[in-house]
C-alpha cells in the first residue's frame, strides 16, 4: 500500500471513530434532555410520555392536598393552567402567585405528575425560561421578578 493509501486509511478510520463517538454521545444525551414549556405550549409541543419541565406561576387559590397527602396545585402562564400533583417535600419558598418549575412525565388529559418542584430562591428571582415565556405572551410583570430573570447581584 502506498504512503497516500495508508494516510487515507488512517483518516477514514479516524473519521469513522469520530462519527461513532458523536452518535454514542447524542444517543446517551437524548434520554437526559428535558424541555421546558409554559402551560399554553405544553399540549402543542410536548409528546405523550416525554419528560418535560412546565413552568409559570402558582395559580392563586389552587394549592390543596389530596387524601394521600400529595400536593395539588395549578401552574399558569396567565393564558392557560395545568394541574400538577406532587408527592414530597416542597421548597420553603413555594407559594401562590410565585414562580415555579415542575418536572415530570407529560401525559395528555391527565394531571401532570411532577417528581420535582423548584421554586424561586428569593423575592426577586424567577427562572429565566419562565420570564422568557411570559415576555413572549406580553404577560411579564416586572414586580414578580427582575428583567433578566436573575437574582440581584448575579
Amino acid at each position: 500500500m502506498s504512503r497516500r493509501g495508508k494516510r487515507l486509511t488512517i483518516i477514514g478510520v479516524a473519521g469513522a471513530l469520530l462519527v461513532l463517538a458523536a452518535a454514542l454521545v447524542l444517543t446517551g444525551l437524548r434520554d437526559s434532555i428535558v424541555f421546558f414549556y409554559a402551560p399554553a405550549e405544553l399540549a402543542a409541543k410536548a409528546k405523550p410520555g416525554q419528560r418535560v419541565k412546565v413552568g409559570g406561576l402558582v395559580e392563586a387559590g389552587s394549592v390543596t392536598h389530596d387524601a394521600a397527602g400529595a400536593l395539588l396545585f395549578k401552574v399558569t402562564d396567565n393564558q392557560q393552567s395545568i394541574a400538577v400533583r406532587y408527592t414530597g417535600a416542597v421548597p420553603d419558598l413555594f407559594k401562590e402567585t410565585k414562580g415555579v418549575v415542575a418536572e415530570g412525565i407529560y401525559q395528555p388529559g391527565a394531571i401532570f405528575a411532577a417528581d420535582s418542584v423548584l421554586a424561586k430562591h428569593d423575592e426577586n428571582y424567577m427562572p429565566k425560561e419562565v420570564v422568557e415565556a411570559l415576555k413572549e405572551r406580553g404577560e411579564w410583570r416586572p414586580e414578580s421578578g427582575n428583567a433578566a430573570g436573575k437574582a440581584p447581584g448575579s
